[in-house]
């Protein structure tokens, strides 16, 4: 068998670093020994002093051996909290060591909790050590001090099993921490935050979860007449272990909050977890993730900005421009999809795109500048704003108008939409991309009246859009609905 003993350090909680400081160094410490060995408990040193004892004997194999498995204990535990630690045989002797240096033989009985209660008396007859005690008759020993002390002497001395009530992660992590001082501001919690963040994330990687909800609650002065406590939730789309990002999250909504009377107390608490899947690194460094995922900055986003002020794109069946796209609340984030909204054509094309694009190639290469090489794209006729309302336009001598005469270079290609939405939405229309000498590249429509136009519009469409008929203003009403910026 072999035990080892953990102890803080008095100034454990001062010399944490804020990177690695947490709310209970010592459960902190007890949770991360879990990580190598099933037989870890917390004992109590005196009535203000607690220690750890682990058992290893177990462990060694999978770790490489007892050396290997050492190292990794202390270098772990440094990380966390000062320590100071020692090894032996028997618990109850690496407790003794950890309050005195020595051999087992001239342990003083101080160290010995079960003597404690008898020093005086062993001090009169002249027992000084743990060997003293041992050498007395046993029969003497149980009769005088009961037998509590001869079981703890065959404990240490390997005589008999070491019994402790062994320790097990909690099924929900709550932990709470006074703070140092009263905290007049919400933001200011997050120093207190920070602990109980960390000492989350040990929690979680140990139970191979990820965090989906959590309470970050606080405590706020009796005296003041207002609420005692206060409390915020916060939620993510996708089960966690990034403390980063919960600390960024709370750190907004925090922002947000008005303390009505100075906090003493912090506290963090789950409330739903989920198992997490194990995923494999990528072999390539240029597959790993960069930055954010899309949810944990939309996440951020509804923090910062409100759940109102952040919006989710959705795309919908219909020709007409403006209603292509609507923009919803995102209600559930567990839901939250993005779009990839096609740039390039796709596969079916009608006979007006595709001259249109005939047509504009020599245009774009010999008179535009580069942005303008989208036009060469299967979407020509798409611009890249829209204008909303569409913006009615002068028409001159049959001609539209905008910043001096417009030239009809493209179109048309016909708009027939909204007709199951009733009369008042119905669009009739026809689009073309027009040239003005002042603003470039524009896209307008004409409202197309079949009652006005009779016939004559379909023979002139027939004609071809790049025909003079074709390109020709006709009657009707003339718009400007977009822009090729």
């Amino acid at each position: 068998m072999h035990w080892i003993a953990l102890q803080l350090l008095p100034d454990a909680l001062q010399g944490q670093s804020e990177e690695h400081s947490v709310a209970d160094p010592l459960a902190a410490l007890a949770w991360q020994a879990l990580q190598f060995t099933p037989k870890v408990a917390r004992v109590a040193l005196d009535e203000t002093a607690e220690a750890l004892v682990m058992e290893i004997s177990g462990s060694e194999r999978l770790f490489g051996g007892r050396g290997p498995l050492l190292r990794l204990i202390y270098t772990k535990n440094s990380a966390l909290a000062p320590v100071k630690y020692t090894q032996a045989a028997t618990s109850l002797v690496a407790i003794a060591k950890l309050q005195r240096a020595g051999e087992r033989a001239s342990l003083p009985l101080h160290t010995l909790a079960a003597a404690r209660p008898h020093l005086a008396m062993l001090a009169r007859i002249g027992c000084t050590c743990w060997g003293d005690v041992r050498a007395l008759p046993r029969d003497g020993v149980a009769r005088r001090f009961g037998a509590d002390l001869l079981d703890a002497l065959d404990r240490a001395y390997g005589q008999k099993p070491e019994l402790y009530p062994w320790l097990t992660l909690p099924s929900v992590f709550a932990a709470k921490i006074e703070l140092h001082a009263q905290v007049e501001t919400a933001p200011a919690l997050m120093f207190g935050a920070q602990r109980l963040l960390r000492q989350l994330q040990l929690w979680l990687r140990l139970r191979n979860e990820g965090v989906a909800a959590l309470e970050f609650g606080w405590t706020m002065d009796a005296r003041r007449n207002t609420a005692r406590e206060g409390a915020l939730t916060l939620r993510t789309a996708l089960a966690t272990q990034d403390i980063a990002h919960l600390q960024r999250l709370l750190g907004e909504n925090l922002a947000r909050l008005t303390l009505p009377a100075p906090a003493l107390y912090v506290s963090l608490r789950t409330l739903r977890t989920e198992p997490l899947a194990l995923q494999s690194a990528p072999l390539l460094l240029e597959e790993a993730q960069k930055g954010d995922s899309l949810h944990q900055m939309v996440e951020r986003l509804t923090a910062r900005l409100g759940a109102d002020n952040v919006l989710q794109l959705q795309t919908r069946a219909d020709h007409r421009p403006e209603t292509l796209q609507k923009w919803n609340l995102i209600k559930n984030l567990n839901q939250f999809k993005s779009f990839e909204i096609p740039i390039k054509g796709a596969n079916k094309q009608n006979n007006a795109r595709v001259n249109a694009v005939n047509f504009l190639s020599p245009l774009v290469k010999n008179k535009f500048s580069k942005p303008f090489a989208a036009l060469l794209q299967a979407d020509a006729l798409y611009p890249t704003w829209l204008l909303q309302p569409p913006l009615p336009l002068a028409v001159l001598h049959g001609m539209p108008h905008y910043q001096g005469p417009l030239t009809l270079v493209a179109g048309p290609e016909r708009l027939e939409a909204g007709w199951w939405e009733g009369r008042h939405n119905t669009a009739l229309r026809d689009y073309f991309i027009a040239q003005s000498e002042q603003a470039g590249l524009l896209w307008v429509f004409r409202e197309r009246l079949g009652e006005r136009l009779g016939g004559r519009l379909e023979e002139r469409l027939g004609e071809g859009p790049g025909s003079q008929a074709g390109l020709s203003a006709g009657s009707g009403a003339w718009y400007l609905h977009g822009r090729f910026d």
